[in-house]
């Protein structure tokens, strides 16, 4: 009996079957049927049956179409249906093919029956032949069902067709899918010489179900490996809890390729694997690279995909770290404790690779000082020494001076600065010094002071802050005083710098600062900046000035800080109700922090400023900072 002709046989129809292409839409698709009734050249059940194939095996859209392969298939088994004579098993066995691909493998069955009902007693119907078993199996696997499939093979075996390599390949993989590894190697051991499909269901069944040793050892003796068969193995090894050697194996799956030669595909279902290894690992600069593939390979981010890329950087700690370090920054110190507790949640979930570091604790620290959080901060001081027996640096100590301080508890700050095991470093001192600018309390801010300049003599912001303490409690002596051992040591007062970019131009301004081009455009909004100000009510702080000048001297030398420059610039360029972001730096001074929230509201606008040690987002007539800063 001549074999019934292959699916890519039908392009060779010199008809309109050339037309019939995976581009074709269901309008398309019954274009061509009418012109192939018309023609006549569907009395043939053959060419009926191949036309019904290749409908049925298209898999392009329809625009129109909302689940277009269904009404393909749907279409093709109208056309079965009302052909003059019965369909050919090949016909049949097309349809079965197409609904193993497709949505609703069950449906290939339907088929089956036809061609064991099609006999009508005289001995002269359809038979299934090892193409009906082969695309059978197929359903099974996609159903999956292990007793469908154990059917399928007894049907098989009856008919003389479980021999078929193409079957029993079908049949390894089936059961592989259907959660049955026993079947599958019982199938694989009959098999004479098992070809690449069956060596890779076997790998992955085994792989599955986590005997992946043995399925290594097979791996190993296949003469090719293709995609499936590394995903697998790489598979199985991170869902065994095997991350190195799942990372070890992906590593020899980019050097090696197929047979040593050309190089394997590297698709979604490997990197979902490999990143899940990462994760496991907890090596950030692994997922990174990971990460940094999937990219340059150009993958396409599915839901597997993405899932599998924020659960990598979810189990590391760094990532951890740094979004708590990111929350500190902005002064949201509660959101920063927040994500601390859902890591020790996860932590008891994954054990150690969550484990909180020293860096951890200083974002957590710097977190709660940033938002006044005292209480919580000894907290978290007290579990990183006494929980997780980690020694504080010096840094933590300074975050902790820095807490006590900025609440007024400046004994408290004193008293841990003499605690500390060695010498305190300049930065714990500073802290200590701006709070007392803060509180006015100039006695122990002149002794911070002398602190910080014994250990960095040109340190121009310890020099600054006690002068702008004195100016505080206008100790005009005291500023002076200041001033004149700056100039007797050679130290010069930092100028305050702010940048602005508009149109991906940086632009940067210093306090008074009078040489932009645009500077008319500039003064312009400086006067309506001013003239809101006032209306809105607005009154200067003219403590900060550090010289014994009037009010109006005062307010003339505060509006035409770097800051004010750089909004004003800003309001001028950008568009209305854009986001004006401006980088500083130095610390904002008071009066500026407040000028920018009152413009933050008369003018509607957001404004960003990162200033020497924070963000500040000011919108609506407040700060994100809380006035806390």
């Amino acid at each position: 009996m001549r074999a019934p002709p292959t699916l890519r046989a039908i392009a060779a129809v010199p008809s309109p079957f050339y037309l019939l292409d995976s581009s074709a839409g269901l309008p398309e698709i019954r274009q061509i049927h009418a012109q192939l009734v018309v023609g006549g050249l569907l009395d043939d059940p053959r060419e009926l049956g191949k036309f019904a194939a290749a409908v049925a095996l298209s898999r392009q859209a329809p625009a129109e179409e909302e689940q277009p392969v269904v009404a393909a298939l749907a279409y093709a088994e109208e056309v079965l249906s009302h052909g003059r004579l019965p369909p050919t098993v090949f016909a049949l066995n097309s349809l079965i093919r197409a609904h193993s691909k497709g949505a609703a493998p069950h449906r290939g069955f339907h088929f089956y029956r036809r061609i064991l009902h099609s006999d009508d007693g005289d001995g002269s119907g359809l038979r299934p032949d090892n193409y009906t078993f082969t695309f059978l199996v197929r359903c099974c696997a996609g159903i999956p069902s292990a007793e469908g499939g154990a059917a399928v093979h007894a049907a098989a075996l009856r008919r003389g067709f479980a021999g078929d390599a193409h079957v029993q390949s079908g049949l390894v993989r089936m059961y592989a899918e259907a959660g049955s590894p026993e079947s599958s190697r019982r199938v694989f051991t009959e098999m004479e010489s098992p070809d690449l499909v069956a060596q890779t269901a076997m790998v992955a069944a085994l792989a599955r179900s986590g005997d992946v040793d043995h399925a290594r050892k097979l791996f190993d003796e296949m003469p090719t490996r293709d995609a499936v068969a590394w995903n697998a193995m790489i598979a199985g090894y991170e869902q065994l809890g095997r991350p190195k050697e799942a990372m070890q194996l992906f590593h020899l799956m980019q050097r090696d390729g197929i047979g040593g030669g050309a190089a394997v595909e590297i698709n979604e279902a490997t990197m979902v694997s490999v990143l899940s290894a990462c994760g496991q690992l907890g090596t950030l600069d692994h997922g990174r690279l990971a990460h940094l593939y999937t990219e340059k390979a150009r993958l396409r981010l599915t839901v597997a995909l993405g899932t599998a890329l924020v659960d990598m950087y979810a189990k590391n700690i760094h990532t951890w770290t740094a979004a708590m370090n990111g929350m500190a920054l902005n002064g949201a110190g509660e959101h920063c404790l927040a994500l601390f507790r859902r890591m020790q949640e996860q932590q008891l979930q994954d054990g150690a690779a969550l484990l909180p570091n020293e860096i951890t604790f200083l974002a957590l620290l710097r977190g709660c000082s940033a938002a006044g959080m005292m209480e919580e901060g000894r907290e978290v001081f007290s579990q990183m020494t006494d929980l997780y027996k980690l020694a504080p640096w010096p840094e933590h100590y300074g975050c902790m001076v820095d807490l006590y301080a900025r609440a007024g508890r400046l004994e408290e700050a004193l008293a841990v600065l003499r605690a500390m095991p060695g010498e305190p470093h300049a930065g714990a001192w500073g802290a200590l010094l701006s709070a007392c600018r803060t509180h006015g309390h100039a006695e122990l801010g002149a002794y911070a002071a002398a602190k910080i300049t014994a250990l960095e003599k040109e340190n121009d912001g310890a020099y600054v802050l006690l002068s702008n303490l004195y100016a505080g409690c206008r100790n005009w002596a005291g500023v002076s005083g200041v001033r004149a051992l700056m100039k007797a040591r050679g130290v010069a007062k930092e100028p305050g710098c702010s940048a602005v970019e508009v149109a991906g131009e940086l632009h940067e301004f210093f306090a008074g600062d009078r040489s932009h081009r645009r500077y008319p455009e500039i003064e312009a909004m400086m006067a309506e900046v001013g003239r809101r100000l006032r209306a809105a009510g607005y009154s200067p702080e003219t403590e900060e000035v550090m010289f014994d000048v009037e009010e109006e001297e005062k307010e003339e030398a505060l509006g035409w800080h770097s800051e004010r420059l750089a909004i004003a610039f800003g309001l001028v360029s950008l568009p209305e109700g854009a986001p004006i972001r401006v980088v500083k730096n130095l610390r904002v001074c008071r009066d500026c922090h407040e000028a920018s929230k009152v413009i933050s509201l008369v003018f509607q606008r957001e404004i960003v400023v990162r200033d020497r040690s924070r963000f500040h987002h000011f919108r609506h007539g407040s700060c994100s900072c809380k006035d806390y800063w």
